[in-house]
């Protein structure tokens, strides 16, 4: 295939979909705000459209700075079929790199000409490869990283924005979107999944600062989710790539804070007694916190990293100096003087790609929940070694009737959140990684513990349906059904249509 820089019209359009010049017919998508003075390397971010109306856009206005149609013998096709997780490797038929909803349109027709399953890539990273397929269509939304500030103080942005690009043409303007602090992640990703860190506990998830979307259905119908209450429902912890493609996030925004404290508190924990000892302690102390604080319980191997963040004026110096007894050392930070994004680089993670197995490990109301396989678990990350085993604090402002009643997020109502992570340096390795993250997983299920977080899939999940979603599930079928009944965007854990009458 040649360098789509150098496509003639008519080769560009036989590209997007085998069909003669003269009838293209696009269903529903809006007229475009135009890229200015772009290339294909630098193209203009998403539109700003919302609203029910249906305006299509003739075959031969769509060009380069829409979408570029890349197939597997483009030079290009490597660079945007890259997974943060090396263990992903996936070879869609096309990547569709977008930069228009007029764009999407057209590859979502092509898919549908070609019937085949689509995904959509917004540019951060997904545990178990869900933006990508084998031999179907991918939606790439990577270069849509609009920034764009409303008359009432919301913020409008593209969702191939990562959190670190968020930061800082976001919070450098004094605002805050309740998201995450790892800086490689998307916001469209992150926010439809859910969507949580250091700003939880006071503001909700991310999902609860959400207005608005723009959703191209597979038919080329371009919707607004403010202007349809179940879809906006939807899209609220309901995941990503389930309904069709998200090309706008619109939200609510915050005060930005003026400081972030953190003190980080580590222990070298010698037995499996000592380990169960020192969660319950830890577990039965963090509701405590501030509303502005967050803390993390973080085990590898023998080494425990107890990190706690505050941006208020609440003190945890109790909860920081009960859980500093008998610690090798404890170490204090402030971003008094620095500007508050500095201070959140420090989370930003590393940003190139590596060997990883990363899941949910349930949801706790309490210690109570895993107390007769804490033991057990501690035992299998000292079997097992690159495995880690964290607990998250939740409650606050997520457990919000209101929010609750707003978002198809379930699970508010318990106030910790555990995640298994596994590294490696090489494929030869993941055996044992993945014996020790299915035995933990096993001891967990053992003892009840079943919900799960959206945004940390595992693919052997049992009845991850309701693992994920919970009592919500079968009204987001019915959702399904109605907003893609082709059920054209799929995946190994994507929302099933409701079955037939």
């Amino acid at each position: 295939m040649r360098d789509s820089n150098h496509l003639s019209k008519r080769d560009f359009l036989k590209l997007l979909g085998g069909l003669s010049l003269g009838f293209l017919p696009l269903m529903g998508c809006f007229n475009e705000r135009k890229p200015e003075k772009n290339t294909p390397e630098t193209p203009a971010s998403g539109t700003t459209t919302t609203g029910p109306e249906n305006t299509t856009t003739p075959a031969e206005a769509v060009t380069e700075q829409d979408v570029i149609v890349l197939e597997r013998d483009d030079a290009r096709y490597t660079q945007y079929n890259g997974s943060y997780n090396k263990r992903i490797a996936l070879l869609p038929k096309y990547i569709a790199v977008c930069f228009t909803d007029a764009g999407v349109c057209h590859a979502l027709q092509l898919a549908q000409q070609q019937n085949l399953p689509v995904s959509i890539k917004s540019g951060g990273h997904s545990f178990e490869g869900f933006s990508s397929n084998n031999g179907g269509m991918v939606i790439n939304l990577s270069q849509m990283k609009a920034v764009d500030w409303n008359d009432d103080g919301t913020v409008t942005v593209g969702p191939g924005l990562l959190l670190r690009e968020l930061h800082d043409q976001v919070y450098a303007k004094g605002k805050l979107v309740p998201a995450g602090s790892c800086g490689g992640v998307g916001i469209a990703g992150l926010t439809l999944g859910g969507g949580y860190g250091f700003f939880s506990r006071k503001y909700g998830f991310t999902c609860d600062s959400l207005v608005d979307a723009t959703l191209v259905k597979a038919d080329g119908q371009v919707l607004s989710a403010a202007s349809d209450t179940e879809l906006l429902w939807a899209l609220r912890g309901g995941g990503n790539g389930n309904f069709g493609v998200v090309t706008s996030l619109r939200f609510k925004t915050h005060p930005m804070p003026q400081t972030l404290n953190a003190t980080t508190i580590k222990h070298t924990i010698g037995d499996s007694a000592s380990f169960a000892a020192i969660l319950q302690k830890w577990m039965n102390l963090v509701p405590q916190l501030p509303p502005e604080a967050f803390g993390a319980f973080v085990q590898n191997g023998k080494t425990l990293t107890l990190l706690f963040t505050n941006y208020g004026s609440g003190s945890m110096a109790t909860i920081t100096t009960a859980m500093s007894e008998g610690a090798r050392s404890t170490s204090s930070s402030s971003s008094v003087g620095k500007p508050f994004t500095q201070a959140l680089k420090r989370f930003y993670g590393r940003a190139e790609p590596l060997y990883f197995k990363n899941a949910s490990c349930g949801y706790y109301k309490s210690f109570d929940d895993i107390a007769s396989v804490a033991a057990s678990i501690f035992d299998q990350l000292l079997a097992h070694p690159g495995l880690l085993f964290q607990v998250n604090t939740l409650g606050g402002a997520v457990a919000s009737p209101e929010f609750e009643a707003a978002s198809c997020y379930p699970h508010r109502s318990l106030p910790f959140l555990s995640e298994l992570q596994g590294y490696y340096d090489r494929p030869a390795q993941e055996s044992s990684i993945l014996e020790g993250f299915r035995n933990i997983q096993q001891l967990v299920r053992g003892v009840g513990v079943t919900a799960q977080y959206r945004n940390y899939p595992d693919v052997e999940f049992p009845d991850w349906q309701h693992a994920y979603y919970g009592f919500n599930y079968e009204k987001l079928r019915q959702l399904k059904a109605q907003y893609d009944p082709d059920n054209r965007f799929r995946y190994p854990q994507s929302i099933e249509g409701s079955p037939a009458s």
